[in-house]
């Protein structure tokens, strides 16, 4: 199975390329920064490629698709795990930031998707896209408009690909809270956030019940991942869902 990782350098994205090439994929690493692609690459193994690309950059999907072909000899999947998120009240959100987040979180995964749309096509693919919870699962968490309006354009999104090329299988995959990966594998999602902001907002989403109150070990979205990607184009799997088990209730106390 040759795949394509789109956002691998960092979080979920690096996980799932590292953990697909240990189930034996051939894989190609893609994100914008080479230097943490290498070494992504490195810890991989299995002749992992590391490729440059910036999903808001038509020139450099192009590119970037195209070595991937030339290494790969095809792609038979793609993971788009690009996302970028926003920490402000909405009205406070300037333009700025919502065309940053619609860039990658919406615009990018279509612009890529065209680009290895023909490679899918050749071989029945499958393309899975990393979504959240927050976009179908719960209620928008305040201070996350941007993020949870553009994941749910990403949705409909998907939905559009599958219905104009029903010869590809297009997954949205709904990620719940996930322990990721340490170190240079852990999400960089959060970056920049205001901490005060932070510090207001947290209580307000366990208050709604937003947060599960568990961690889904990154090996089980993994797994996912790779089964959606191993039925190929044959077997529509239009979503797939991966979320915490919800922590064991305790009935010691007799309540």
């Amino acid at each position: 199975m040759r795949v394509v990782i789109v956002g691998a350098s960092t979080g979920l994205g690096r996980c799932i390329g590292i953990g697909l090439a240990q189930r034996g994929a051939k894989v190609a690493l893609m994100a914008r920064r080479h230097d943490l692609l290498v070494d992504a690459a490195a810890e991989a193994g299995h002749d992992a490629r590391a490729i440059v690309c910036d999903v808001t950059d038509p020139a450099s999907c192009r590119a970037a698709v195209a070595e991937a072909v030339s290494e790969l000899g095809g792609i038979d999947g793609v993971v788009y795990a690009s996302g970028v998120g926003a920490l402000s009240r909405i009205e406070e959100l300037d333009p700025d930031t919502w065309h940053r987040l619609f860039g990658t979180n919406v615009v990018g995964a279509s612009t890529f998707t065209a680009t290895a749309l023909p490679h899918l096509v050749e071989s029945g693919g499958v393309v899975a896209y990393l979504s959240s919870i927050s976009a179908s699962m719960t209620p928008p968490w305040p201070g996350l408009a941007a993020y949870n309006v553009t994941k749910a354009a990403l949705d409909k999104l998907v939905e559009a690909w599958r219905s104009e090329h029903p010869n590809v299988g297009f997954t949205r995959v709904i990620v719940g809270d996930c322990a990721g990966g340490e170190g240079v594998a852990a999400s960089h999602f959060m970056d920049g956030w205001d901490a005060d902001l932070l510090g207001k907002l947290f209580p307000v989403w366990l208050a709604r019940g937003l947060l599960s109150g568990s961690l889904m070990e990154v090996d089980a979205l993994v797994t996912l991942v790779d089964a959606v990607l191993r039925t190929g184009a044959s077997a529509s799997i239009p979503s797939v869902a991966a979320v915490p088990r919800q922590p064991a209730l305790d009935f010691s106390a007799g309540g």
